[in-house]
């Protein structure tokens, strides 16, 4: 495999060691814009399946399938995309991904029916996907280290920026336009990003001879294995998970598939994607607290939105508005993070942002439902600043030390652990913040007794004030079991958050564990 990829280091060495190409620096701008539109994708339907639903004559069941389908088909591609990148090489894989993902977005928005837009999405999502460990790989092959202190912090940017934004950008477009231009914004940009990358990509050469020992097997199982897990962790808390057949069903197939793909990632020859890239420690330890940094980054995307809309009212764009302040807080630090990152040890760093992230969610425990933007904001920074400072040196230390030739496959991996991480996550949060709110709303009904005073003396104001109605008590009593179980979901959101501090506290503690790289690393050609 090694002589597969040969030519990549020798590319990379070859221009003055402080020296970044006009040429690759614009292409290499059109990349992360591609990325940024791909990540964009995930979350900038979130504010507006409702219109979507409408649109296209959706039911309920139907229409979590416009994000279910991205992703599944999204985490398949992530880890094959080492392969495919060093097969075809950068230059034919990013302009295919970037060709194809706008092709589809375009599809998206003339979809006329929840099957063709099911459909298109999935296409999207996988086409679309190998972008965004390709980007993370160039990054580490093209640039001399001396320049990730300019290079990395606008990965980690778009890392974090794209999903944060989404609902914002996609409440404003669904607002101003219709929901289908959540997809047409795409077309001109990736028109643009298309002819860039075919154009002025030149990193590498592809060994189109790697496609005749293709492990069909292992990108079935593989498939099998993520596609069916992705599924299990999206759709497991809206169906009381192992109690739903599909999802006992598609459990298991996860399962079978995994073992199959395990055994053939050890034991072929040319496995569809290396595992053995986990034997470095700073690596493995990097995509495990990737992983933990993919909860705190979807988690909250999920969370905010969901108290302002369920607590407060808020519709899709003023959530949006409400959390742009992360964004901003995110676009102000990077820079300075990226300063830091060649003066630091990255571990202080990566713990310091973890614990400014535990920071923000131990202030969001103390939450009621009078909280608004102000309340919020501090919060908010914190989220924006603590993932920022912590996700440059995370990606810097698990792919940065890495020799050349692992960078492509260990990109795939790395961004899967994140996505992974963040499914998890979103899984987590979401059965927590069921189960949580059942028990406190049971404990809540339980001080709704006649013996109760303050519960009394509630239900009489609330009687007061319908006294005009002639149904007043029944009216007071339903206002009354309202707003029981409005605390009750109040109360679940601040254990969401005391859980996320926890999280971020240990992953500060883990960071620990990390080596301390060298002076020298994988990005400029070191060796493992």
């Amino acid at each position: 495999m090694a002589t597969a990829v040969s030519s990549v280091p020798l590319r990379a060495a070859s221009a003055p060691a402080d020296h970044i190409d006009p040429r690759r620096l614009v292409a290499f701008l059109a990349m992360v814009f591609g990325m940024f539109m791909a990540i964009l994708d995930i979350q900038i339907v979130s504010a507006s399946l409702t219109e979507i639903q409408a649109g296209l004559a959706a039911s309920a069941d139907e229409i979590p399938w416009v994000q279910t389908a991205y992703l599944i088909a999204e985490v398949v591609m992530i880890p094959l995309s080492g392969f495919l990148s060093r097969a075809m090489g950068t230059r034919i894989l990013f302009a295919l991904s970037a060709g194809g993902f706008t092709a589809a977005s375009m599809m998206c928005g003339l979809s006329s029916s929840m099957e063709q837009m099911i459909f298109w999405r999935a296409v999207q999502g996988f086409i679309g996907g190998g972008m965004i460990p390709t980007v993370f790989a160039t990054a580490y092959i093209v640039f001399p280290r001396s320049k990730f202190a300019v290079v990395t912090p606008l990965i980690g940017l778009v890392a974090t920026l794209a999903p944060t934004i989404g609902p914002t950008v996609g409440g404003y477009l669904t607002d101003q336009l219709s929901w289908r231009w959540l997809f047409f914004i795409n077309v001109v940009p990736g028109i643009g990003v298309t002819l860039a990358a075919l154009t002025l990509i030149d990193f590498d050469q592809p060994h189109w001879r790697l496609f005749k020992n293709f492990d069909w097997l292992g990108l079935f199982s593989m498939a099998g294995f993520l596609g069916a897990l992705e599924y299990v962790l999206e759709e497991g808390p809206r169906n009381d998970w192992f109690q739903d057949d599909t999802i006992w069903v598609l459990g298991w197939v996860s399962v079978l598939s995994a073992v199959v793909f395990f055994v053939r990632a050890f034991t072929a020859g040319q496995p569809i994607v290396d595992l053995r890239t986990f034997d470095n420690r700073n690596f493995a330890i990097g995509s495990l607290l990737a992983a933990m940094l993919g909860v705190g980054l979807y988690g909250l995307t999920l969370i905010y939105p969901l108290y302002l809309g369920r607590i407060r009212g808020y519709d899709a764009l003023m959530i949006g508005e409400t959390m742009f302040v992360s964004g901003i807080a995110m676009f102000l630090t990077a820079p300075l993070v990226g300063r830091l990152v060649g003066k630091l040890d990255p571990r202080i760093l990566i713990v310091a942002g973890s614990l400014i992230f535990a920071l923000g969610s131990w202030r969001m425990t103390q939450l009621t439902s009078d909280w608004d933007f102000w309340e919020l904001l501090w919060p908010q920074i914190c989220r924006g600043v603590g993932l920022m400072s912590a996700m440059i040196p995370i990606n810097n230390v698990a792919l940065g030390t890495l020799p050349l030739d692992r960078v492509k496959n260990a990109s795939g991996l790395f961004n899967l652990m994140r996505n992974l991480g963040g499914a998890v996550g979103l899984a987590g949060i979401n059965t927590v913040l069921n189960d949580r709110t059942d028990l406190h709303l049971a404990r809540l009904h339980e001080q709704l007794t006649w013996a109760h005073v303050p519960a009394v003396e509630r239900l009489d104001q609330l009687t007061q004030r319908f006294q005009d109605k002639s149904d007043a008590p029944t009216m007071a009593l339903k206002q009354l079991m309202q707003i029981a179980h409005q605390q009750g979901l109040v109360m679940a959101f601040a254990d969401v958050f005391l859980m996320l501090t926890a999280i971020f506290v240990a992953l500060a503690a883990l960071a620990l564990f990390l080596r301390k790289p060298g002076a020298a690393g994988g990005g400029a050609g070191a060796g493992h």
